[in-house]
This record gives structure tokens, C-alpha cells and sequence, in this order.
């Protein structure tokens, strides 16, 4: 297995949500990492074997990747409305958002689960405000709201809200892994 890991030493490791339920996803399958960051995930699903395509304003943290055949790196404003072409109309085996939150995208992001899919999402939540940023409500999960966002398209393998102790303190977070299709066990 290739290290596509090293150019980011200093990234921070993969979620353990993520780890957690990324075998829900098929072996090899596409991957769409929403906000893609420094690459964490990008780089992790690729070291696994999978194609991932990552999305983000700012690239700069994956441009080790360019030219790589299982990636495609798309530098894109998520919130100005214009999703690059190419990646608007597709449908993903597994898609992870991790720290991010852009409540018309969810819509979106929901319907890029292709079908016997996964979508995996951790970011904060209210309560979140008392230990740190963010803070501004736009930023932060209400109760349930992941679960309203695939209510009649995913079904919900595990869902959590609470607080959690992070390298970087306590947080509150809303997470969720959920299939495109009928709820399967983890291999």
C-alpha cells in the first residue's frame, strides 16, 4: 500500500468516526471528501485503495496529490453556490464531511450517496460554544439535525450528538453513518 500520508506529517490523523464506519463503504469505491482540509481523509481513503475526489477552497495542503490517478483535487468556493463540473451530477460510495457545515449543501451532499453508499459526517454542535470556536450558531448542529437531513434517503447505522474529548480539548459534535438502501453490519 502506497503512503500518500508522508507530505503531510503534520496533518492531523483521520477521525476515528471515519475509521470507525469507513468499511460500510465497498471495497474501491469512490469517495468524495467534502472540505477536504489538509487531506486527512483524502489521504487515508487512498492509502485504503479507494479513488477519492476532494473538494475545498483552499488546495494548496493537496497539491502532493496532483497528477495522482486515484485523485482528483477540485479547488471550489463550497458556499458561493457553483459546484465545480464534473462532480455536481455524481454519486459517491462513500462521502465524509468532517468539521464543516454549509446547511444548503446538505441537500446535496445527501443526494451524492450513490445507491448502497455511505455518508459519513462529524461536525460541531450546539453546546460546542462554551469550549470554544465555533461559536456562531450557523456553524453548529442543531439536535437531530443530521438525522432530519437523511430522513426518507439514508438509513442511519449510528448517529451521535454529544461531548467528546478531542487532542485539542472537550467539543461538542453531531455525527452520522448512513447507507443509501437497507442497514448492513460492519464487515
Amino acid at each position: 500500500m502506497a503512503d500518500f500520508g508522508s507530505p503531510a506529517a503534520n496533518a492531523a490523523a483521520p477521525s476515528a468516526w471515519v475509521t470507525r464506519f469507513a468499511a460500510l463503504a465497498a471495497p474501491g469505491c469512490a469517495v468524495l471528501d467534502v472540505a477536504a482540509g489538509t487531506g486527512r481523509h483524502t489521504r487515508w481513503f487512498l492509502d485504503a485503495g479507494h479513488p477519492v475526489t476532494a473538494v475545498d477552497r483552499d488546495v494548496s495542503s493537496l497539491a502532493d496529490l496532483n497528477g495522482h490517478i486515484d485523485a482528483a483535487i477540485f479547488a471550489a468556493d463550497l458556499e458561493a453556490g457553483r459546484w465545480p463540473s464534473g462532480i455536481s451530477e455524481q454519486q459517491f460510495g462513500c462521502v465524509v464531511v468532517t468539521n464543516y457545515l454549509h446547511r444548503p449543501l446538505l441537500p446535496w451532499i445527501v443526494a451524492a450517496v450513490a445507491p448502497h453508499g455511505v455518508l459519513l459526517y462529524e461536525t460541531f454542535a450546539q453546546g460546542n460554544e462554551r469550549f470554544g470556536h465555533p461559536r456562531n450558531p450557523e456553524f453548529l448542529l442543531r439536535p437531530g439535525e443530521l438525522l432530519e437531513a437523511v430522513r426518507g434517503e439514508l438509513t442511519v447505522v449510528a448517529y451521535e450528538h454529544g461531548e467528546i474529548e478531542r487532542d485539542s480539548g472537550p467539543a461538542v459534535v453531531q455525527r452520522i453513518a448512513a447507507v443509501r438502501g437497507p442497514a448492513r453490519p460492519l464487515p
